[in-house]
């Protein structure tokens, strides 16, 4: 069947990438493959199962669930959560595993797989290697009293608000803040623990209908939040997406604060209040260098990783590092969490927005973003962008121009057919004058 898992699980277009089939044997593979490799103790394995809002995540969540449960799983259903509430709760409910079902920020056709470990923890890229050469293999299948048992637990849902809630440092009353739901996982969540914090929340697209979800809203797409902000004079806004795992935020003149600069606010935070483990924050390779060049002014160390917020967290529990994220919003709390979670980043930013007494815009000018241009190409090879001669030349000498002032990232993307071709600059003219230039390159050379 070839490789199916990508930087953050199986996703693809639901009913014809994604069909039931493939997540049923997905759900009794993880099952066999994780009980040999000794998760579930030689007990009887429990699972808790989440999903987005989409409407194609009705049928697959049924899928996932039978298939675990004819493996022998019991099943706890958590129904509409963010995915790192599924994670909270893998860990909170001592479940064996945890499933998450959605596509994140892709549209809403779009659906996704993912498997947490015990504790919440995504799966190590060595399980998904061995879960797809699992797949549709012929298995003794349990019987009577040994097939799992399903079951509804939406108290669990009250159980991560109160995780966010307990996480903050301080009360919020006195803020105003706009949150961009999505029309997705934290329509619910989201709302109620700025609302417990003490805040006057306007919530805008929290109504998901199954087929609204990412659609021009949240994170990437941030116009209405931005009119919202200005026209209700927010303090800030805050926009999640389809599963919540990540935020980015807009301050209170309209203006984006990306994921750099959100962490940079953050592992300042955390540096002033003596919580920054060996004063290290770790990021990736597309993080800005303006945001390399802000920690470096404040003493912190930056590792970077690949792309992808499992490589930051790997880089983490690697050196014990509390703080890491990426340019797209995904940022780990460590204290707090296993995994990016957008609801999570909003509180601690807000928390820091009344520690400070300052203005987001203030806070965000903790670094300077370098002009930078990011081109995706669809339609080629991307697996060759890393070997291919012709396009590696005129990378170099694409970096050779920039020099010390700029620099050229060339990568395939782990969850769509592109390649994606990003530029820093001294100048937008530039930066954006180099990624054309090199995205016509690889158009050429990678043609299919």
């Amino acid at each position: 069947m070839g490789r199916i898992f990508g930087t953050d699980g199986v996703r693809g277009l639901a009913n014809r990438d994604l069909t039931a089939e493939l997540a049923v044997d997905l759900a009794v593979a993880a099952a066999h493959v994780l009980g040999e490799a000794g998760a579930f103790a030689d007990q009887r394995p429990t699972a808790v199962v989440a999903r987005d809002p989409r409407a194609s995540g009705e049928f697959l969540e049924a899928a996932v669930v039978a298939g675990l449960a004819s493996a022998g799983v019991d099943v706890h259903r958590l129904g509409v959560v963010p995915t790192p509430g599924a994670a909270f709760l893998t860990s909170f409910l001592a479940a064996d595993m945890g499933v998450m079902i959605s596509a994140s920020h892709n549209p809403m056709p779009d659906n996704g797989i993912k498997f947490l470990a015990r504790g919440g923890l995504k799966l190590d890229d060595d399980l998904e290697v061995l879960i797809e050469n699992r797949l549709e293999e012929p298995w003794e299948r349990p019987t009577g009293a040994d097939v799992g048992r399903i079951g509804d637990s939406r108290a669990g849902v009250s159980a991560y608000v109160k995780h966010l809630v307990t996480s903050s440092p301080r009360r919020l009353e006195g803020l105003t803040v706009v949150l961009d739901c999505a029309n997705g996982a934290a329509y619910e969540v989201g709302p109620r623990v700025f609302e417990e914090l003490g805040a006057n929340v306007i919530a805008i697209h929290a109504e998901p209908d199954g087929l609204n979800i990412n659609d021009r809203c949240g994170s990437t797409h941030l116009g209405d939040l931005q009119k919202a902000v200005v026209e209700h004079g927010a303090d800030a806004g805050f926009a999640f997406d389809g599963d919540a795992d990540r935020c980015l935020a807009v301050d209170q003149t309209g203006a984006v604060v990306d994921g750099d600069q959100i962490l940079s606010i953050l592992a300042v935070a955390a540096r002033d209040a003596g919580r920054l483990t060996d004063q290290t924050v770790v990021a990736t390779v597309m993080s800005n260098l303006g945001f390399v060049r802000a920690m470096q002014e404040h003493d912190i160390t930056v590792i970077q990783t690949a792309v992808g917020d499992r490589y930051v967290l790997e880089a983490m529990r690697a050196g014990a590092f509390n703080m890491g994220g990426e340019q797209s919003g995904h940022v780990i709390m460590g204290d707090y969490a296993t995994t990016g979670d957008g609801v999570l980043t909003a509180v601690h930013l807000a928390a820091r927005l009344h520690e400070t007494g300052s203005t987001l815009s203030d806070l965000a000018a903790v670094m300077t973003r370098l002009p930078q241009v990011l081109v995706n190409v669809p339609g080629v090879d991307k697996s060759r962008a890393d070997t291919d001669p012709t396009l590696q030349g005129e990378v170099a000498i694409a970096a050779a121009r920039l020099g010390d002032s700029g620099r050229v990232l060339l990568r395939q993307s782990g969850t769509e057919p592109l390649v994606r071709v990003m530029v820093e600059a001294a100048t937008h003219e530039e930066a954006a004058e180099v990624a054309q230039h090199l995205a016509g390159v690889v158009l050429k050379t990678l043609a299919l």
